[in-house]
């Protein structure tokens, strides 16, 4: 864009024009400045996709019942050449796990948001980034039921198509083994 210079006539000097320009002014800055904060993600179209999976605890092996019940939303949308994507995951655990810090149930717990573009073989990660849910997870109210929900992560993936999907990386306490990925469906081309 380029701006226009040219001489812009002197104020007037009486106190009531003074005011006038001065009201016109802060109001033009206001508004500018308005338009400047609006985030974009605020005015996004979302398409979105939901799919759950029930997971076993994978360190317990006791007579009570232990398996997750876990459903991830994940959502895109497009503005210009950049990506939003963002996930909700939300949780319904035996009722005996809430009200624990959950450290005898996971050595780790994260969630991975990915940004995909769509190609003949193997789809290309195009982005992604990983969330610390452990204390999250803990969060959950008296019945095991939780909710919580990524920041929204924005990637530049100029005219490309692309979806984004996510999958949760538990490492159950004393199952032996390293973190297990556990995959949801993505959001669908956009």
């Amino acid at each position: 864009m380029k701006l226009s210079m040219r001489h812009i006539p002197s104020v007037p000097r009486s106190s009531a024009a003074r005011k006038a320009v001065a009201a016109a002014l802060v109001g033009a800055t206001v508004a500018g400045t308005a338009v400047l904060a609006a985030t974009p993600a605020s005015a996004l179209s979302w398409k979105c996709n939901s799919s759950s999976r029930t997971i076993d605890d994978a360190g317990y092996s006791g007579p009570w019942g232990d398996n997750w019940d876990f459903t991830v939303k994940n959502c895109v949308a497009r503005s210009g050449g950049y990506i939003y994507a963002k996930a909700t995951v939300s949780w319904d655990a035996p009722p005996w796990y809430a009200g624990t810090d959950l450290s005898n149930t996971f050595d780790n717990a994260h969630f991975r948001l990915y940004v995909k573009h769509a190609d003949g073989g193997a789809d290309t990660v195009l982005g992604k980034k990983t969330f610390y849910i452990q204390d999250n997870l803990a969060t959950m109210n008296g019945s095991g039921n939780g909710s919580w929900t990524t920041s929204t992560a924005k990637k530049y993936v100029g005219g490309k198509s692309a979806y984004t999907d996510g999958a949760l990386l538990l490492d159950w306490n004393n199952d032996g083994d390293d973190a297990r990925h556990y995959g949801f469906e993505g959001s669908g081309s956009k």
